[in-house]
């Protein structure tokens, strides 16, 4: 049980310390003092607050397993106490959500290279050449 305090304690020391150090630079030391004893009171409370929640997060719970149940039994009936999940194998359909047919059947023809469609103009080289002339002008 003092083991369990002095943990609260340490939490509520650094608070103190860090908050007392902090205020000290702007305000009297008596308020930096009384804001420091604050602090340690909210740091000890909060530590205990996060060490109660992991606690009741991490301890198994004594409803699952019941008394003339074998060992290997009282495992399976503590599962869901934490996250305990399995997915079902379904890489098959998996992959071909990925791939579909029509991509598996072109691997199967070999590489084909991309042949993207070319950009040229049908307009006139002068035109062009007056219309860059007077987007310099201004």
């Amino acid at each position: 049980m003092i083991g369990n305090i002095r943990v609260n304690l340490w939490a509520g020391f650094a608070g103190f310390i860090f908050t007392f150090l902090f205020c000290l630079r702007n305000n009297l030391w008596l308020t930096s003092l009384n804001r420091a004893a604050v602090a340690f009171v909210l740091w000890f409370a909060l530590a205990f607050l996060i060490r109660w929640v992991f606690t009741l997060a991490v301890k198994p719970a004594d409803g699952f397993i019941q008394e003339n149940e074998h060992p290997g039994e009282a495992a399976k009936g503590q599962l869901g106490n934490r996250l305990d999940m399995t997915t079902p194998d379904e890489d098959k359909e998996l992959m071909s959500l990925i791939k579909p047919e029509a991509e598996q059947a072109q691997e199967e023809k070999g590489f084909v290279p991309l042949d993207p469609p070319k950009l040229v103009s049908t307009k006139d080289p002068e035109e062009l050449a007056k219309a860059v002339r007077h987007l310099t002008e201004k």
